[in-house]
């Protein structure tokens, strides 16, 4: 899947988004992180919302134990193996689509769709937000100054985009 609105103040691309979910068990929390972190060959974002990128992958921590491991288009899968004791890991790939916006009134055109204020902390450009799109869960992911990305379920992806290309 790959498509592409593009104007002088505004560009919308549409592409899959390979991406592996990780969860470390309750009580296990910091073996899992070290054992994660150690397999990744980097350190993992601290607190929910916070982001890491290495080596083509975006690590986004989505709640206190669950993480995202976000590739970008090319890249292989990390050889991750997680402990069973430890926690588990789920593929999501196939039911994720990434919309990548920029331009410069674009926290306008998202401010009648999403509920995140653009100039909080919280959704400073390298932070991820949990919130909705028109009833549908989507992660807010800030970019750039005046870029985002949305990670949407594949089901909504076509009527989300087209909503954001119409706007």
């Amino acid at each position: 899947m790959a498509s592409l609105t593009s104007s002088r103040d505004f560009s919308l691309s549409v592409a899959d988004c390979p991406l592996i979910q990780i969860e470390g068990w309750d009580g296990t929390l910091r073996q899992f992180e070290k054992s994660v972190s150690a397999s990744l060959g980097t350190k993992l974002p601290a607190s929910v919302g916070e982001t890491v990128r290495h080596q083509g992958l975006l690590i986004i921590r989505i709640a206190p134990r669950r993480l995202w491991l976000v590739l970008d288009e090319g890249t292989q899968a990390p050889a991750l193996s997680v402990d069973p004791d430890l926690g588990c890991s789920v593929p999501l790939g196939e039911g994720r689509v990434r919309l990548k916006m920029a331009g410069p009134d674009i926290a306008r055109l998202l401010s009648g769709c999403i509920t995140v204020d653009w100039h909080a902390p919280a959704a400073a450009p390298g932070r991820a937000v949990q919130t909705s799109f028109h009833h549908v869960s989507v992660l807010f992911l800030r970019t750039g100054e005046a870029a985002c990305e949305l990670i949407v379920p594949r089901s909504f992806a076509r009527s989300l985009s087209d909503w954001i290309a119409d706007g």
